[in-house]
């Protein structure tokens, strides 16, 4: 199995890291230097306002938007004056019905610091959380906690044991918290020391930011796409690391050399005039990713819509008929979607509720099979999930973790004709409510002339096809209607302008 990661960083507006395996894009990150990330960024903040009903803050930190603080990311250190140094257990943080009011651990004009971890979308600002985290290859150290842990996804006994041992004997600083990442299995003793000396260092200079900086301002800036993907994506099961830009891979080998050193032979730089995407095959498999549509390889198919409140997901069995009955036909063609949702997902990186509709199985031995495919397919995610059993009419609902839009509302604009909805009203359609609203106009006594502006498409069809109509309009109100043919218009947009005797314009 040939597992490799692809930077494509030629164009400077734009950085794109790629993981494919055996020549299938797995995993596929962008990020535009326009549209700059806030999540992982540490703040000094304040806050602005607080709503005792709905638990949270509003905090003010700095980028023009304020950010959401919800009681359960409240430190106890904020509890009150005398819990400034109280230190929480890693993985015992306390329940809700457990803490104080927000109200009273907060008032308006606090300063108090706090991490993204979550994007604001659309009027929604980011969500904030007083509980900082800051990641290393290996470790996540977590200030103001108590005692370490080891990443859940690390199920071998044995080895939980030695990482736990190899952190012991490190003699880790005292007053912070240390969770050993699902990269640090199989990593050595001194893989696990660089990466306390480097979080050591940071931290230092981040706690002397902390009383320097004036609020709201930014303490703490994450990483770019290119080091945050060294960290946080790349893994032993990936065998080369292929960028096109010289300084890039520069970069990539100072991080290695502090992180991992023997990491760094595994870097390329890719010299070629065929770009690099090009090269691999996959700039049509990202051009797909954008579609609602993904073709199954059976001949079925998967429908993604994207809406306000939730994702769904859509599963068609389309040309599959290797099997003689309905079932089977159902069974195999869910078992291959399971597996392609959960490379959508984080291919598109898809978050909140998602529901995903099957095709209908009456064997529940058949369920529970196309059940288990999928979760075992979304396991490989970084991104937590909690996955529902799967119902008697085939819809498994999840939810899983938005920490950013996903790649389409990233990459497009909302149609500016039908308003991101993908339809517009037919001609046919349209020329009947302009024909009522003519009459609507018509009827006002001091209006005397009537002009309609629509599209040229629209305007043929209302000249030619409804004539009629507008000349009845002309004919009973005694009123005279002008039609014009806007070349800057489109699609349903229209505008009606009404003038009295002496010319004026007059408002309906």
């Amino acid at each position: 199995m040939s597992r490799e990661m692809l930077i494509n960083v030629a164009e400077s507006e734009e950085c794109r890291v790629a993981v494919i395996e055996n020549g299938s894009l797995e995993e596929l990150y962008i990020e535009r230097t326009s549209l700059s990330s806030h999540v992982g960024n540490i703040y000094k903040g304040k806050v602005a306002n607080i709503e005792s009903g709905i638990q949270a803050a509003f905090i003010d930190f700095g980028i023009g938007k304020n950010g959401f603080l919800h009681v359960s990311d409240l430190h106890p250190r904020y509890f009150s004056k005398a819990g400034s140094k109280y230190a929480e257990n890693i993985g015992r943080r306390k329940a809700l019905k457990e803490r104080p009011p927000i109200q009273d651990c907060l008032r308006k004009g606090r300063e108090l610091v706090v991490q993204v971890t979550k994007e604001g979308l659309k009027t929604k600002g980011a969500t904030l959380s007083t509980y900082l985290a800051l990641p290393g290859k290996y470790l996540v150290m977590m200030p103001w906690m108590k005692k370490h842990g080891v990443s859940h996804k690390i199920d071998d006994e044995e080895e939980r044991k030695r990482l736990r041992q190899i952190l012991d004997e490190s003699k880790p600083p005292k007053g912070l918290g240390f969770i050993i990442r699902t990269a640090g299995q199989g990593c050595s003793k001194r893989d696990i020391q660089n990466d306390l000396r480097y979080l050591g260092r940071l931290w230092r200079t981040i706690e002397k930011r902390l009383d320097t900086e004036k609020s709201p301002g930014e303490i703490y800036q994450e990483s770019d796409l290119v080091i945050r993907a060294m960290r946080d994506v790349f893994n032993s099961k990936i065998s080369n690391i292929i960028c096109d830009s010289e300084s890039v891979v520069r970069k990539i080998k100072e991080f290695f050399a502090i992180a991992a050193p023997r990491l760094k032979r595994k870097v390329t730089y890719y010299d070629s005039k065929v770009p690099l995407f090009h090269k691999y095959r996959i700039e049509d498999e990202i051009a797909k990713v954008q579609s609602r549509r993904v073709e199954l390889k059976g001949g079925g198919s998967i429908i993604i819509e994207q809406t306000e409140a939730l994702v769904s997901i859509d599963v068609n069995s389309g040309r599959y008929r290797k099997k003689e009955n309905a079932e089977h036909t159902a069974y195999e063609s869910n078992i291959e979607a399971a597996a392609e949702i959960a490379r959508q997902l984080r291919l598109r990186d898809l978050g909140g509720l998602i529901i995903c509709d099957y095709i209908d199985m009456r064997n529940a031995k058949h369920r529970k099979a196309v059940e288990r495919e999928f979760r075992n397919a979304v396991k490989v995610d970084r991104a937590r999930s909690r996955i529902l059993s799967i119902s008697r009419f085939g819809v498994v609902e999840m939810t899983r973790q938005r920490m950013r839009p996903s790649l389409q509302s990233a990459t497009y604009l909302a149609c500016r004709h039908c308003g991101g909805t993908g339809i517009i009203k037919s001609h046919e359609s349209l020329a009947i409510e302009l024909i009522r609203l003519l009459h609507l106009s018509a009827s006002k006594e001091h209006i005397k002339r009537i002009e309609l502006f629509v599209s040229p498409e629209v305007s043929d069809y209302l000249q030619n096809t409804k004539r009629a109509a507008i000349s009845q309009v002309e004919h009973l109100n005694d009123k005279r209607v002008i039609i014009h043919a806007a070349s800057t218009y489109a699609g349903e947009k229209h505008e009606l302008v009404c003038y009295d005797q002496r010319g004026s314009v007059v408002k309906l």
